[in-house]
């Protein structure tokens, strides 16, 4: 009798999968797998003629490293990170016309194709400048025109780390050395054409300004402002030496008391 309640007891929890969360089963049932994805939990199944299939659902980081071309013939090492996860209702078909194997068949065959199809389109430093994010997301649409109808998500692809050949370093710090010191220069030349612009503009306003006083110095101005000078020395308490040809006065000096 405890053989038989052993028995039982074996076979009762040999029947039972459970399916972790960020996961969901397909039953393979002699050979033939069932279309229907079964949620986290619990499940029963004939551990004779049935398996259970466990597809994640969950963002997956599948990391790669490869050589990469690039524009000018180099090869590229790269560290390459791609993130996807399985739809939950695709999982069957995937399993049925992929296999269990998706990650090498399908997912990295798919993105080595894309990553040399894009990188080869780019110089080797713009993968190392601020041009990675655009090579990156080239490579996500790239994967995702091929796989997304097929039950993979592509959610990123991050170029992680990338060595580039050697002395191409020494090249790309050469250059950017390069163009700062013509960016410096371009803006000490901006600032020397500013300030002779201002000393230009400056010399304009005070040659119109002598012109101006030029033109309104007429002579019956010249003999009007004399006399009011004449007045306001003569009308002084202290006593003057005043030279005049009756148009300008000239005081010769103003000690005198």
């Amino acid at each position: 009798m405890k053989r038989l309640f052993a028995v039982l007891a074996f076979a009762s929890l040999s029947s039972c999968v459970i399916v972790n969360p960020g996961y969901v089963g397909v039953k393979s049932t002699l050979g033939k797998l069932k279309p229907k994805s079964y949620q986290p939990g619990l499940m029963t199944v004939n551990p004779f003629i049935t398996r259970v299939v466990v597809v994640p659902t969950r963002t997956v980081n599948l990391e790669v490293r490869l050589n990469l071309p690039s524009k000018e013939g180099l090869n590229v090492l790269a560290e390459i990170s791609i993130l996807y996860h399985i739809q939950s209702s695709q999982a069957p078909n995937v399993i049925q016309t992929v296999g269990e194997q998706y990650e090498n068949v399908m997912i990295l065959s798919v993105f080595r194709s894309a990553a040399a199809d894009v990188c080869s389109r780019y110089m080797a430093k713009d993968m190392h400048s601020g041009q990675r994010a655009v090579i990156e997301d080239a490579i996500k649409l790239h994967m995702d025109s091929l796989l997304a109808d097929r039950g993979f998500m592509i959610e990123s692809v991050l170029m992680k780390s990338i060595s580039l050949p050697p002395g191409l370093y020494e090249a790309i710090e050469s250059k950017l050395e390069a163009e700062q010191i013509a960016q410096r220069m371009e803006f000490e030349l901006q600032q020397e054409r500013l300030e002779a612009q201002r000393k230009k503009i400056e010399a304009q306003g005070v040659r119109d300004a002598q012109k101006v006083l030029a033109e309104g110095l007429s002579d019956e101005i010249i003999k009007w402002r004399s006399l009011e000078v004449l007045e306001k020395i003569s009308s002084s308490p202290n006593a003057k030496l005043i030279v005049t040809d009756g148009n300008t006065p000239v005081l010769i000096n103003d000690d005198i008391k």
